[in-house]
């Protein structure tokens, strides 16, 4: 097994951007021209490495190669992405790794990509890049390519080498196991169980127990084998189950309208792991959204639009209006599942206005995005 913290030390100290490895500060699949760019290297790395892993890591900054983290990113459905818009598309996965010194909740992205040995090219226009499209990686940069099109292995020596000096041992999967139930949640009920000899999965949260249920909420979960992040969230709350061969998480998220506020199952993950050292990761969205009446919903669009407004202005908010910052991020999710569109973009306005006065809403906003990425995916 790979210890992906170490996986990513390794890349960030022996290693430069180059054919098989990129480094982002940051990515932007939200929007159009951060995912164009995010599909191009994609694509350019599975082309240049048609017989080996590569790699891109993000939370990195590009001049001194600080890691400064970014936010959890649920990978559940960025398969789903790269299908859509690649031919040939490479098996991907984004895996959050948790590093000592960042902050709760921000971590090192660490996408890896696996080419099928066929040429990957754009299935469809997008941005600025025109279907068809072959990109390869010449030094650090993806570039297009129009013609000698071949795909040739260059390095798998390095990589294989890179991927053995990061394998795990013992010492390191039980400094994990103490670090994460002693020192990292202290505060909250933790516990960890081993699978097949091999694989330990570490989770924290505050326990309650309803109708005789039991869910948790400020929930963390890790693979600590690979110092992989399974799950991270303050807000929504799970429900764990465990067999001898499995680990499975429901997650919950609470939406409504103003004080009236409900639970809805989001999405069933279950991990199975195989005797012979492997595990797959199964995700199945369960989210059926609520609907309400049209008149209603655009009244309330209406109203967080106008706070929107005032804050672009510095006018200062009403009472009602600061109270009603609670609720913000649900009804703007509720709107756009029941087909306010324009609701996603004036999420992404409303967190770059509100992030520093108001934190606690920049978090709902952020956590709303999440859903609302997981369902587009789907």
């Amino acid at each position: 097994m790979i210890n992906k913290r170490l996986l990513v030390k390794n890349l960030l100290a022996h290693n430069d951007e180059n054919s098989f490895y990129d480094k982002k500060r940051f990515i932007s699949i939200g929007e159009k021209e951060g995912k164009a760019k995010f599909l191009k290297h994609v694509c350019a790395l599975a082309n240049s490495n048609p017989s080996n892993n590569s790699f891109i890591v993000i939370g990195v900054e590009d001049e001194d190669n600080n890691i400064v983290g970014v936010d959890f990113f649920d990978d559940s459905k960025i398969q789903n992405l790269v299908n859509a818009y690649l031919n040939n598309p490479p098996l991907i996965s984004y895996e959050n790794i948790p590093f000592p010194h960042l902050p709760d909740g921000k971590v090192v992205g660490l996408v890896t990509i696996k080419s099928i040995g066929k040429v990957c090219s754009l299935r469809k226009t997008i941005w600025k890049y025109y279907a068809g499209s072959v990109f390869f990686r010449e030094g650090s940069i993806s570039l297009p390519k129009a013609y000698d099109i071949e795909l040739k292995e260059i390095n798998n020596e390095a990589v294989a080498t890179i991927e053995q000096h990061a394998k795990n041992n013992i010492k390191l999967t039980l400094d994990g196991v103490i670090d994460f139930l002693n020192n990292r949640h202290k505060d909250l009920e933790s516990d960890y169980k081993v699978f097949k000899e091999q694989f330990v999965v570490c989770w924290a949260g505050n326990k309650k127990v309803v109708n005789g249920e039991t869910f948790y909420y400020r929930v963390d979960i890790e693979l600590i084998n690979e110092q992989v992040k399974l799950f991270y969230s303050n807000l929504d709350e799970v429900k764990i189950s465990i067999d001898e061969n499995s680990f499975t998480t429901i997650e919950f998220v609470q939406l409504g309208l103003g004080a009236k506020q409900k639970y809805y199952p989001l999405e069933k993950v279950v991990i199975n792991f195989n005797e012979n050292g492997t595990y797959q990761i199964n995700s199945d969205l369960l989210f059926n959204p609520p609907k309400y009446n049209q008149k209603k919903l655009g009244e309330i669009y209406k109203n967080n639009n106008l706070i929107i407004e005032k804050a672009k202005a510095n006018i200062a908010f009403s009472p009602m209006e600061v109270k009603s910052l609670k609720y913000l991020a649900d009804t703007y999710l509720i709107c756009y599942l029941n087909g306010f569109e324009q609701a996603k973009e004036q999420m992404e306005i409303a967190r770059g206005l509100l992030k520093h006065a108001y934190p606690k809403v920049n978090t709902s906003i952020k956590e709303a995005l999440r859903i609302l990425r997981k369902v587009r995916y789907n």
